[in-house]
């Protein structure tokens, strides 16, 4: 039996061998979580962790299945629940698209908690070592919708605008705004951790969520919005700038815990 082998049959896939498909965001997934592999071991010196590699390969595996399980699910639960509720075994296709960042924030929170725990280690220590890979893993993300074209911008007329097939008009590049806004907050965290002493667990983990729901929040105007505003009557706002709230308040809620143990 012969089994083509396509390389960049389209845009979304890299490669095709027969009626298996690898996707460019699955590409960026694996590549996120090796970089997050090769990282902790130095990171987790900042935080007087010494595991072995054995066991952050687990704790990143739960991670993993943390990040895709709650990625999909927040999709289903906060962008699409009347579709998904007509074709419920549609929730598993998550080869078609449709992933959540805040509800993969709730699904690895939610995994690595619990794997932690079970070790007995600080679960704030390991937070705080995963805040760097966990950003630069979100630009990742976001140079795969790039190369998906999607998530785009309004209209521009600023000379970085993109050209989307089939959409009128140049658009903002949003996918790489939120990849420079996601590698900032790596940068940010990275120096926090390394210069920023006594190291106090969670300060770390704050400076990530506080700042990623800031700038989600702001890069979310110029995204085109592809589901219902929210009219609160003094505001309206995206779905995704309702769903970053919550995450903001969060991070506040640590800083701040944070801050009171430091005195």
């Amino acid at each position: 039996m012969h089994l083509m082998v396509q390389f960049f049959p389209s845009r979304t896939v890299a490669i095709a061998i027969g009626n298996f498909a690898v996707h460019w965001y699955g590409i960026m997934y694996l590549l996120a979580f090796l970089l997050t592999f090769f990282l902790v071991p130095i990171l987790q010196k900042r935080r007087g962790l010494a595991l072995s590699k054995d066991e952050w390969s687990s704790l990143l595996t739960w991670g993993v299945l943390g990040v895709i399980l709650g990625g999909r699910l927040g999709y289903v639960l906060f962008y699409e629940p009347s579709y998904f509720l007509q074709y419920p075994l549609e929730i598993v296709a998550i080869w078609k698209g449709g992933m959540s960042s805040h509800g993969g924030f709730i699904g690895v929170t939610l995994l690595l908690s619990y794997a932690i725990r079970k070790r007995g280690i600080s679960l704030l220590a390991v937070a705080d070592v995963l805040a760097v890979p966990v950003a630069i893993g979100l630009s990742f993300g976001r140079i795969g919708n790039f190369i998906n074209q999607e998530l785009y911008g309004t209209v521009t007329t600023m000379p970085w605008g993109i050209a989307i097939p089939g959409v009128e008009g140049l658009r903002h590049p949003t996918q790489l705004y939120a990849t420079a806004k996601d590698l900032f907050i790596a940068a940010m965290c990275y120096w926090y951790l390394r210069r920023i002493k006594p190291p106090v667990p969670s300060r770390v983990l704050a400076l990530l969520i506080m700042s990623y729901g800031v700038l989600r929040f702001l890069n979310e105007y110029l995204r085109v919005q592809t589901y219902p505003l929210t009219d609160l009557g003094v505001i309206v706002l995206t779905r995704g700038q309702l769903l970053t709230i919550p995450i903001f308040l969060l991070g506040v809620v640590l800083w701040v815990w944070a801050k009171r143990r430091e005195t």
